[in-house]
């Protein structure tokens, strides 16, 4: 089932994006060229240690344009209702819309999103049923990321031997000390700001409870029985497949979920 495009106009989103942007083009650009390239041609490092750092970045910024982009539930406008589901279903007093329950009308977007999360504005876009697994994808990656960042900038100045083939007249290692600062300095920031937020994203998967839920102290998670932590996850990633829970260039297949649990859209 193909993945339908989601484009959320929103200045301020843009802004937060072009910085997560920024920030990954600055590393991917500087530190293969400081670091990675010249320890490899030196014999400081082997071959796997470049690929491994760029395949972190491929996949970092492909879930970054993935969850951005994707639909993350918005409901049509008359959706059809199967009599068997009726139940499940009731009225925004917003749009004045039928939706599932565990939806929410999002006022950034203009529209009731499946199950949603919350609105992402680093992402520009919410985070509801269909691009969940995106975000959490992209907050992992993000981690390995900035954590192998922030190790390269540590192992350029305490571990690794010092460079003998280093071109002062070349911009980058004229102000390799600058430049490598920043790196560090927007390592860390990411780095303590998505282990927060991925965290709490975990948590919320493993109770079955999302961040509005939380934030509302719904009541209902109370009397819905809890589900296997397995089964969680692979209502998210839309897979019972562990491996391709960290791959995003696929597409995600909703999985059926009996509605004895009564939680699921």
């Amino acid at each position: 089932m193909g993945q339908r495009i989601h484009f959320v106009v929103d200045p301020q989103g843009w802004c937060c994006m072009g910085l997560i942007i920024f920030i990954w083009l600055y590393n991917t650009i500087f530190i293969p060229k400081v670091i990675l390239f010249p320890h490899y041609e030196e014999g400081n490092i082997s071959v796997v240690a470049v690929l491994c750092y760029y395949f972190c970045s491929l996949f970092c910024i492909a879930s970054l344009f993935r969850a951005s982009v994707a639909d993350p539930g918005k409901l049509p406008e008359n959706p059809k209702i199967p009599i068997t589901e009726r139940e499940h279903w009731e009225l925004c007093n917003k749009c004045n819309m039928m939706r599932p329950k565990r939806s929410h009308h999002c006022s950034r977007c203009g529209h009731c999103v499946r199950r949603m999360d919350h609105h992402c504005p680093w992402i520009n876009n919410c985070v509801g049923e269909d691009n969940h697994w995106l975000f959490l994808q992209l907050c992992f990656y993000t981690q390995i990321l900035s954590s192998y960042t922030l190790i390269l900038d540590f192992c350029h100045y305490y571990y690794f031997l010092p460079l003998k083939k280093e071109n002062w007249d070349v911009f980058v290692f004229r102000h390799e000390l600058a430049l490598l600062r920043i790196s560090a300095f927007m390592g860390l920031i990411i780095l303590g700001g998505i282990s927060r937020l991925f965290y709490t994203q975990l948590m919320g998967i493993f109770t079955d409870t999302t961040s509005i839920e939380k934030m509302s102290n719904c009541c209902e998670d109370i009397s819905r029985p809890r589900k296997p932590w397995q089964q969680t996850f692979s209502e998210v990633f839309g897979t019972h497949w562990k491996i391709l829970w960290f791959i995003p260039f696929r597409q995600r297949q909703p999985l059926r979920v009996p509605y004895h649990f009564a939680n699921h859209v």
